[in-house]
């Protein structure tokens, strides 16, 4: 399955969701941009996007929600290492409460790799985000070695975004 993900003005983005209604498109909006998401088993028809391929994946983006983007860069030797640190860490999330999706993506033109979760709400990502469960999958290979002793793996620090999905059909008011 490949992942792409575009930005644009709202109005700009509104217009592909009309367009390509049958697609599955989830609109994310944070305070500085809106995003627009497509799955799909082919090529997106998103002119520019920031491609992924998926490689761990857990239930089906919701119509509303909270989502965090881990951004974290991978070496080229430590890319092994990572994704099947991560395609197995994928099933331990899968439990967490108020989880409702999850996507560990590899990049197919950066060393940046992927992860969201999808959650009901921001606070039961809050809530789960210092608990040990983030520490398990955030910070620990699977022999328990912590991800500091391996510093060829991650080239420069990760990063977090925050976004809200957002139903289109609200975004004016009515239902197409």
């Amino acid at each position: 399955m490949k992942f792409y993900i575009t930005g644009g003005t709202q109005s700009f983005l509104m217009k592909l969701i009309e367009k390509h209604q049958d697609e599955g498109l989830v609109l994310m909006q944070n305070e500085d941009q809106f995003i627009l998401i497509h799955q799909s088993e082919g090529d997106s028809f998103f002119k520019t996007p920031r491609k992924y391929e998926v490689i761990a994946s857990h239930g089906k983006f919701p119509e509303t929600g909270f989502s965090a983007f881990h951004h974290i860069p991978v070496s080229d030797e430590g890319r092994p290492l990572f994704e099947y640190h991560f395609k197995n860490q994928a099933s331990l999330l899968e439990k967490e409460h108020d989880l409702m999706a999850i996507r560990v993506l590899r990049p197919l033109s950066s060393d940046t790799y992927l992860i969201i979760t999808i959650w009901k709400h921001e606070l039961s990502y809050k809530n789960w985000k210092p608990a040990k469960s983030f520490e398990e999958a955030y910070t620990k290979t699977d022999a328990g070695i912590e991800a500091k002793a391996l510093p060829k793996v991650f080239p420069r620090p990760s990063f977090l975004k925050r976004y809200t999905i957002v139903k289109a059909d609200e975004i004016y008011g009515h239902a197409d």
